[in-house]
């Protein structure tokens, strides 16, 4: 039985450093995330994109 959930890193897009890993469910998500998170490097919200 294959794993449903897949886990992915997200990583800033303005400093491009892997903050955050989260889980996402690739058969019904088959594209990249995006999700506005906090980056601790850049000191503000940020848009962070999933990396391979």
């Amino acid at each position: 039985m294959a794993k449903m959930r897949e886990i992915v890193k997200l990583a800033c897009t303005e400093c491009k450093i892997k903050n955050y890993t989260t889980t996402k469910n690739k058969t019904k998500h088959s594209k990249r995330m995006e999700i506005k998170k906090y980056c601790p490097v850049c000191k503000k919200h940020t848009l962070h994109k999933e990396t391979r």
